[in-house]
């Protein structure tokens, strides 16, 4: 069973950037596994934002992010990470790191992951 773990959430100003970090643990090897990005806002349902494949060379964006936000991942610490630049207010929600054994395929469905991090905070104030 692997288990993800969630940092970097908080309070930030539009215009800024704002980088989280996910740090997987325990089942299987990190390379076996493509990873993801989705967030939930309030009162709406929870919604893709970035994915990458177990190399990372493959990389899929919502269009709502794309041009702002990169996903990346060091297989060497067993961790990925999402890069948000120019924040605004409607990128607010809970961000949600998945893990997903279809390692060759940076997935948008969040049916194709397995495993989930608690979800972490991110508020973007005007």
């Amino acid at each position: 069973q692997v288990q993800l773990v969630e940092f970097g959430g908080g309070l930030v100003q539009a215009g800024v950037s704002l980088t989280l970090s996910c740090v997987a643990s325990g089942g299987d090897a990190f390379t076996e596994l493509s990873v993801g990005w989705f967030r939930q806002a309030p009162g709406q349902e929870r919604e893709f934002v970035a994915s990458a494949s177990w190399s990372g060379l493959t990389t899929k964006y919502a269009d709502s992010v794309k041009g702002r936000f990169a996903i990346s991942r060091d297989n060497a610490k067993n961790t990925f990470y999402l890069s948000m630049n120019s924040l605004k207010q409607e990128d607010t929600g809970v961000y949600y790191c998945g893990a997903s054994t279809h390692r060759y395929i940076a997935s948008h469905y969040d049916t194709d992951y397995s495993y989930w991090g608690q979800g972490t905070q991110v508020t973007v104030s005007s």
